[in-house]
């Protein structure tokens, strides 16, 4: 049933004269005569007879009036709720991280976020290294904080800060008693490498920092997820060049040192699907900006 037919005929209702109906909608008289018999023939019965004191009710038109109001409203609501998710005011975000982001950024970007889209439902899904992609394109994940950040073709970037990379070791390590240990010392020492076991280890951000100060450390694990590393360190199975972040999710006994000598850094990004056209990731990433730039 056509809206706007509905109005008019709640206009004539309410005014009991197609005149004065005519008047209230700022319209001219036979069109909304012509209006109101299309809607007695969609209804397939009249809906005003003439009375003594103007345009009367039938029982067909009583039964539809008291059901056009409510949905005449129903429609309105409608309208307002689209332009509200439209606007990124209501809706919901589904939220992917990576888990050597969670303890640095979750307890600042969460509050940021309830306090910026108060009206949107959040969720949030830890990602790794082999899931977070597949997690966007799949569209289980709206938009992702990774770091680094993901190259796909089909995938949108917007880089919002960096972290410097640190060494993670025992603290029963004879580097651990150095206030930071010089890139010279690592030569020989075994290495826990992040990279992913599809993706060729030599083109890391930590390997390209081992060849620029000429350190080799021989791989002798290579884990998906930094909290893998640390556990692997914990055990003494060899050291792990992390983000200085990761410091905040440590198990008691493994310790970080500053790299001397080294200013390589590690880089954060949002990430989202090129093609999404919703409205809340530009208010996820102003709130990822202003909380990764406090980090």
């Amino acid at each position: 049933m056509d809206l706007r037919r509905l109005r008019y005929f709640v206009a004539v209702a309410e005014a009991r004269s197609v005149g004065k109906a005519a008047e209230r909608l700022r319209m001219a008289q036979p069109p909304l005569s012509v209006q109101i018999r299309k809607l007695e023939a969609e209804v397939g019965a009249p809906l005003f007879r003439r009375g003594t004191r103007g345009m009367d009710l039938t029982e067909a038109g009583q039964a539809l009036l008291a059901r056009a109001g409510e949905a005449l409203a129903l429609a309105a609501d409608g309208v307002e709720a689209a332009r509200v998710v439209a606007a990124g005011r209501r809706g919901r975000l589904s939220v992917g991280y990576m888990f050597v982001l969670a303890n640095a950024v979750l307890p600042r970007l969460i509050p940021e976020l309830r306090r910026s889209i108060p009206g949107v439902e959040l969720d949030f899904a830890e990602l790794s290294a082999s899931t977070r992609e597949a997690r966007l394109l799949d569209r289980s994940v709206t938009v992702a904080l990774c770091m680094p950040a993901i190259h796909h073709p089909e995938i949108q970037v917007a880089r919002v800060g960096t972290q410097p990379f640190v060494l993670a070791m025992p603290i029963r390590s004879p580097l651990a008693r150095l206030a930071a240990v010089p890139m010279a010392k690592l030569q020989g020492r075994p290495l826990i490498a992040l990279p992913r076991p599809d993706e060729d280890p030599a083109s890391s951000a930590v390997a390209a920092l081992l060849r620029r100060h000429q350190v080799v450390m021989p791989i002798v694990s290579r884990v998906e997820t930094v909290h893998a590393a640390m556990s692997l360190v914990l055990a003494g199975e060899g050291l792990a060049i992390l983000p200085a972040c990761a410091k905040l999710g440590a198990p008691p006994g493994v310790v970080f040192r500053p790299l001397r000598g080294a200013t390589d850094s590690i880089e954060i990004a949002v990430c989202w699907r090129r093609d999404s056209r919703s409205p809340l990731i530009s208010s996820f990433l102003k709130c990822a900006e202003k909380v990764v730039a406090r980090l």
